[in-house]
């Protein structure tokens, strides 16, 4: 639990430094800079448009002034005359041109005498100038508005000075509303320049911060993923923006890479004290974890499912994934398992509550089966569980399928799984397990009604990024729903750091990323990773020794394969396990090395899985065609190289398949897992084999020693199947030593005593105050 509690401060640490990129003030301090920017050249702007207006009312003013003088000598003459006869003495003189719209001659009482033709009307906006001019100011000018002009007055005393009677007023009068149309084409001058300010200073500011600050932020922010996702050996990279962050960097990740080796170490060491988990182990663990509690498995899939042949119920082993981890864990401690009764002889098989007791013949557990009707499984399995949430957290190209009417069969489903349940524990206490992808909604239901209950979710499928999850119509419901829970496990760290960060942008919660708990509503859910494993070929039934000799004779008789190396891939048909790109590798290897004809044979078990979905209908045909078109090229008398064997093979032939194999294939596009890995290691008693495996399946994390291949490579997964036919067989020992080791230690019984350990800690207490992020 301290090496998760540290791997998840790490991941907080990471979504601290995402979320200060996410708010990055880039854009924020460009905006502020050309804003500053832009007021000061607006104020400039301002001021010159009003400068070069008051000067262009001073030359106005002088122009005024100087035809004031020049034509004062007349007017004082004709002033001498009667009020009629000064217009006739003045003439045209009185008239104007373009600006200059003419002057006006006023008695000292104030009378206008002579004007020229365009001011005649304008006796009122003189009328002031003129007041003042006649008040004893040798020259008064005004800047007057009419409803056809902006006019400059200027009104003349005419003889005498201050002390002694004006002789007459002299008013020149100019249009001066060019003035208005300089002084507004220079403010949309400056405003064009104040634009073009603003957006330099955004794209450069925008640009410099980029490349001196935030670009180096980001290479620190991969080179922290890198140190905490592979170890990364190389040192913080270079141009950081503070000469103080690099060397403080170079400090962190030497001490993180210290204390992981030191716990690298110190792990070890627990395990060779604590060797390998065992049934009776975890039995013992259980029953102090559970404090006497009895332990409720829900999920879809049923572990034993009774279907009639020849008119006979025959119980079967569903292939699933969920069922081979957890049908051990409750072999080992007991308990109920609640599930979707699917089954045709399933009702007949069971009592009047739709409970019997199992495995058939050496019953260890309580199965609890669930009706469905076939309307609610086509919405709720068909329809938004596999349709819908299957595509969304698998990054295998699959779009997913949304609808309101499957929504409302899951919804309703997952509330008879959760009253289901409630009806098993009744008033008692219980500790309760869900699991998987179909009842994501089932922990909050219980909680509402039961508050007092331990519940945990494990989610054994990925958990996508924030952007692909918020495609999901229902995603607050859907997270709500698992926050429900005192616990939630995934099988990876990454899948943890992706299930916070959705949570962090799309509900209202507080999250505590140093204890990776999510606070909601006063309940807190805590967020872990548990690897998934599996569980002993020994302990399983299965044949073994001269048993299982025969028995691979046996198939090979029957498949022809003969004494060619077998290379086997077992998978539900499925387009997430790749299937369609390991038969293409098979193709591209033997036009690459047709030395290998006859001498090899790909056996792929397929077992046929949700059929009644076109898109795993068509997934069948596209295989068999596949299969069909490689034979054809590459087939030789009684040789094939692919064996396309599509059934519900029982863990025996499994089993054997593995046991034959030289090499093993599993080459998901994306799992959250992938056990059959696990088991075909686990089936390797002699250390005699090559995994090949996926990088994008879960279980490469813990296999290393295994061909790692990107299955979209079919390059690279060409030269890996020559790589495992031809390795040394010292090679392939020492590497299926290591991974089989590593198998055995971390098997299903230390997975299952981890989670009940973690979920006896106790139920959602709040999320405490220091340390944590809100996010709305």
């Amino acid at each position: 639990m301290d090496a998760a509690r540290e791997e998840g401060v790490r991941g907080g640490r990471q979504g601290r430094v995402r979320s200060l990129l996410r708010s990055s003030k880039r854009l924020r301090l460009a905006v502020l800079v050309a804003g500053l920017a832009g007021l000061a050249v607006t104020g400039m702007a301002w001021q010159m448009v009003r400068r070069e207006r008051e000067s262009g009312a001073e030359d106005l003013g002088r122009r005024a002034s100087l035809l004031a003088h020049r034509l004062a000598p007349a007017v004082a003459e004709a002033l001498e005359s009667e009020d009629l006869v000064v217009p006739f003495k003045l003439g045209p003189s009185l008239e104007g041109h373009r600006r200059l719209l003419g002057f006006a001659v006023f008695r000292p009482d104030g009378r206008m005498v002579a004007s020229g033709e365009n001011v005649v009307d304008l006796s009122p906006a003189m009328s002031g100038a003129v007041a003042r001019a006649l008040a004893g100011e040798e020259e008064a000018v005004e800047m007057v508005r009419t409803e056809d002009y902006h006019l400059h007055v200027l009104a003349s005393r005419l003889g005498g000075g201050a002390e002694h009677p004006a002789r007459g007023i002299l008013a020149v009068l100019h249009d001066a509303s060019y003035l208005e149309e300089r002084a507004t084409g220079g403010l949309l001058r400056g405003l064009a320049w104040v634009f073009v300010v603003v957006l330099v200073l955004l794209t450069s500011v925008s640009g410099l911060t980029w490349i001196a600050y935030e670009r180096p932020l980001h290479r620190l922010a991969k080179w922290m993923k890198r140190l905490r996702m592979e170890d990364a050996p190389e040192s913080p990279p270079p141009g950081l923006p503070v000469s103080g962050l690099a060397e403080e960097s170079e400090h962190l990740a030497a001490s993180f890479r210290a204390a992981k080796a030191s716990r690298w170490e110190d792990s070890r060491e627990v395990l060779r004290a604590e060797r390998v988990w065992t049934r009776e182990r975890l039995a013992t663990h259980a029953i102090e974890c559970l404090g006497g509690d009895p332990l409720i498995v829900v999920s879809n899939r049923e572990p034993y499912m009774h279907r009639r042949e020849d008119g006979v119920p025959r119980a079967i082993v569903p292939a699933s994934g969920v069922v081979t981890a957890l049908d051990p864990i409750l072999q080992a401690c007991g308990g109920l398992w609640v599930a979707h009764g699917a089954g045709d002889a399933d009702r007949e098989t069971a009592d009047s509550e739709g409970r019997l007791t199992v495995p058939p013949g050496d019953p260890r557990y309580t199965l609890k089966r669930v009706w469905i009707s076939r309307e609610d499984e086509q919405g709720y399995y068909y329809g938004f569980s596999n349709e819908g949430l299957w595509p969304l957290c698998h990054l295998a190209h699959e779009r997913p399928t949304f609808r309101a009417a499957d929504w409302d069969r899951y919804v309703r489903v997952n509330k008879q799984f959760a009253e289901a349940v409630l009806a098993e524990v009744g008033s008692g206490d219980a500790v309760v397990w869900l699991h998987d992808y179909h009842l994501a909604l089932v922990p909050r239901a219980i909680k509402a009604v039961r508050p007092d209950l331990k519940v945990g979710l494990f989610w054994h499928i990925p958990w996508p990024n924030p952007e692909a999850f918020r495609i999901c119509p229902w995603r607050v419901e859907v997270l709500e729903g698992m926050l429900g829970a005192d616990v939630l496990g995934f099988h990876l760290q990454q899948h943890c750091n992706n299930f916070l960060d959705t949570v962090d942008r799309m509900v209202e919660a507080r999250l505590d990323w140093d204890q990776f708990a999510v606070d909601l509503k006063g309940h807190a859910t805590r967020v872990r990773p548990f690897p998934i494993s599996v569980q002993a070929w020994s302990e399983r039934g299965v044949p073994a020794g001269d048993d299982l000799a025969r028995r691979i004779a046996q198939l090979r008789a029957r498949h022809g394969l003969q004494q060619e190396t077998v290379v086997v891939g077992v998978d539900r048909i499925d387009y997430t396990k790749g299937l369609p790109e390991r038969f293409r590798a098979v193709g591209r290897f033997l036009e690459k090395h047709p030395e290998w004809k006859k001498r090899f044979t790909f056996v792929q078990l397929g077992a046929p899985s949700r059929t009644l979905l076109p898109r795993y209908r068509d997934l069948a045909t596209e295989l068999q065609s596949l299969s069909e078109e490689i034979n054809w090229r590459f087939q030789t008398d009684g040789w094939k190289p692919i064996r396309f064997l599509v059934a519900h093979h029982d863990a025996a032939a499994v089993h054997a398949f593995l046991s034959m194999a030289s090499v093993g294939v599993v080459s998901s596009l994306h799992d959250g897992m992938n056990l059959v890995a696990k088991e075909y290691v686990q089936a390797k008693d002699a250390d005699d084999g090559v995994l090949i495996l996926s990088e994008f399946a879960g279980a490469s994390r813990e296999l290393p020693e295994a061909l790692l291949v990107n299955p979209y490579d079919t390059e690279e997964f060409a030269e890996a199947l020559r790589r495992a036919l031809e390795m040394d067989p010292a090679e392939r020992a020492r590497r299926m030593s290591r991974m089989r080791r590593r198998v055995e230690e971390n098997n299903v019984y230390r997975w299952a005593a981890g989670f009940l350990v973690d979920l006896a800690q106790g139920k959602g207490e709040p999320v405490p105050a220091g340390g944590e992020r809100a996010r709305g």
